[in-house]
């Protein structure tokens, strides 16, 4: 199981978003083992789910 352990906020320096295109952010997951993996979702996806830093990830990671 794949817990939330940080939310990274999107590095988009001093440009601002093009047209359409939706913000993202990095999450760090942990497992029991203590294995960290990152991955790249949107914000408003993690919002969507109620999703938090301790909230169990709720998709398959194996990529």
């Amino acid at each position: 199981m794949w817990k939330i352990k940080q939310i990274f906020d999107g590095d988009y320096g001093c440009e601002e978003l093009a047209e359409g295109q939706t913000l993202k952010v990095s999450v760090m997951l942990v497992d029991e083992a203590g294995t960290k993996k990152y991955i790249t979702v949107e914000d408003k996806w993690l919002t969507d789910n109620g999703l938090d830093e301790g909230s169990v990830w709720p998709e398959d990671t194996d990529e």
